[in-house]
């Protein structure tokens, strides 16, 4: 029984891996939000991983999120302009990337898991006859971890460059991002979670909380 369940554990996190590789590198995962802001679908596998199998499993993907952003932007970035912000190995003019790239394309990533697994976890205990409610407010707050992430880092890491960019406008173009990007990014992530996962707990016939 022990080798069933880790093999059926295996099977969903393989699934979910495929559909985040799709929403990574085809069209398939970017949303049109306002403009030319697009907000993306890729945080999605991984907070339903995390929600179905576990904040380590959803960890684990949030870093093959991060890994497969990193292969993007490094190799056929979505926007030159400000590909450098996400690898190392890319400029544009005199803007270059450096360690701080591998950060902002990794670590928010990665908390993505961590974040909606543990508020899961802690949401569960104190809401457990509300699960619709745990997954979608657990699933936002994941979403919004890389939002803020990622901005985060570029305000951080990138502040100085960014700024030439966008000169005066940047704290404008920062929140505008948030606005515009982050906060549909989280309502359709809380709706996605909600409706696959809940379903999914039921028929699989387990309490996706007791998974660690």
């Amino acid at each position: 029984m022990k080798d069933r369940n880790r093999t059926l554990v295996l099977v969903q996190f393989s699934a979910l891996l495929a559909v985040e590789a799709l929403f990574c590198f085809t069209p398939l995962g970017s949303l049109p939000a306002l403009g030319p802001i697009v907000a993306t679908l890729g945080m999605i596998p991984v907070v339903i991983t995390s929600l179905l199998l576990g904040t380590k499993a959803g960890t684990l993907m949030g870093a093959f999120a991060g890994l497969f952003s990193f292969i993007v932007w490094t190799f056929f970035p979505p926007s030159p302009i400000v590909a450098f912000i996400f690898t190392p190995f890319y400029s544009f003019g005199e803007l270059t990337g450096n360690f701080g790239s591998l950060l902002i394309c990794f670590v928010p990533r990665i908390l993505v898991g961590t974040v909606a697994g543990a508020s899961y976890q802690a949401l569960k205990r104190a809401m457990p006859e509300r699960s619709i409610v745990c997954y979608s407010i657990s699933a936002a707050l994941g979403s919004l971890t890389n939002t803020f992430g990622v901005m985060g880092g570029i305000w951080l890491f990138f502040g100085d460059q960014y700024s030439t960019l966008f000169g005066s406008a940047m704290l404008f173009v920062v929140g505008f991002t948030v606005l515009t990007s982050g906060i549909p990014e989280a309502i359709v992530s809380a709706i996605a979670a909600s409706a696959v996962c809940h379903p999914l707990s039921i028929v699989l016939g387990r309490n996706s909380s007791d998974k660690q």
